[in-house]
């Protein structure tokens, strides 16, 4: 984590300001100030001993895995501004992401508000994407374990070759060491529903409407595989 001031990239303008003010005592002695415009790269929020608890930041300075006020580089992280939200001891507990651009004619798009069980990642997030012209968006329920992330395995993963990285992440989501998708209720592809996963995350029951208007129930076995289907006409 680094120990830098609250604002980082003040516009030349803002810097004359802020010298002002603290040169007159208006920020020592708290008092409110009203700005027209403020230019920006990132904002901390800490406490008055000093812990963090709000990021907002661009794309540029938007910071990786905060554990306890200090920073685990995140490479999934590099391409999206939002904020981060901190709990009593510093340690990230949700935030809102966003990210969105068009190359060579296709869009990639996504953003999310999440909120996180104690020490561990999201449990609620509400999120929408966009990808190869395949779109989704709703509300997502997680199941977390009970410990806390092993943040330093976490950090020895991000030194890891990109391939090297997601192949271990792989094998130790399959493991169910970061738990589980329970329920999701939205939008993909064009279908609305509601789907409900057993605890370790396999489809159990869907509600789908189609866009034709098509309703239905499905019931899955614990392969995934469809064994009933009641639809509206039945």
């Amino acid at each position: 984590m680094r120990a830098q001031t609250i604002v980082s990239g003040l516009a030349v303008g803002y810097a004359a300001v802020l010298s002002t003010l603290v040169a007159t005592g208006v920020v020592g002695n708290q008092r409110a100030v009203s700005l027209h415009t403020l230019n920006v790269q990132r904002i901390n929020v800490r406490e008055p001993d000093g812990t963090l608890r709000l990021v907002i930041s661009d794309k540029a300075q938007f910071p990786g895995l905060i554990v306890r006020g200090r920073e685990i580089p995140h490479k999934d992280r590099r391409d999206v501004a939002g904020m981060l939200f901190f709990n009593d001891e510093g340690t990230e507990n949700g935030g809102l992401t966003v990210n969105g651009s068009k190359t060579n004619g296709q869009v990639r798009s996504d953003s999310g508000l999440t909120f996180d069980q104690y020490e561990q990642d999201q449990v609620v997030m509400l999120s929408q994407s966009e990808a190869d012209g395949r779109r989704r968006a709703g509300l997502t329920i997680f199941d977390r374990p009970d410990h806390a992330i092993d943040f330093a395995r976490m950090a020895r993963l991000e030194t890891l070759p990109e391939a090297t990285r997601r192949e271990e992440e792989g094998r130790m989501a399959a493991a169910g060491e970061f738990g589980h998708s329970r329920a999701f209720v939205g939008k993909a592809n064009g279908a609305s529903m509601v789907t409900l996963r057993d605890a370790t995350g396999r489809d159990r029951l869907r509600l789908k409407v189609s866009p034709a208007g098509e309703a239905a129930i499905e019931f899955l076995d614990g392969h995934g595989k469809v064994i009933r289907t009641v639809a509206a006409q039945s």
